[in-house]
């Protein structure tokens, strides 16, 4: 399954970032398409806005376990900021700890508290 973060969901909202984007992203990093691992479960990945090339469009990180579990924690414009301090990465993996680690049943809990969004491409569901 594929999560982010209520922070994230606000940044992406502003970013005007489609759920459907991220989704994509998803399938890049399954194939290899990774733009940095920075460890501890934190993995960067440049995904475009829509009517924008991926040079100057939005990174993002996210927790993951490079298995089942994704979930964006973060996310910045190129043109905001060049990349993310140690100490937020540090911040970072710490949460990538926590959200790794928990269960199926926890992350329902933290959905239906609205601390975890499901990610869902729509696109999809209306084919299907």
């Amino acid at each position: 399954m594929v999560y982010k973060t209520r922070h994230f969901n606000r940044w992406a909202r502003k970013a005007d970032l489609p759920d459907r984007a991220l989704c994509r992203a998803v399938v890049e990093i399954r194939q290899g398409l990774v733009d940095a691992d920075l460890g501890g479960g934190i993995i960067k990945k440049r995904i475009a806005l829509p009517g924008h090339g991926k040079r100057g469009s939005t990174r993002t990180l996210l927790a993951t376990n490079k298995n089942d579990r994704w979930i964006f924690v973060y996310g910045f414009e190129k043109n905001e900021r060049a990349n993310i301090s140690d100490n937020e990465l540090e911040a970072l993996r710490l949460l990538a700890d926590d959200l790794l680690v928990m269960t199926e049943t926890q992350i329902s809990e933290a959905a239906s508290k609205g601390s975890l969004l499901e990610v869902t491409d729509e696109t999809q569901k209306s084919s299907s």
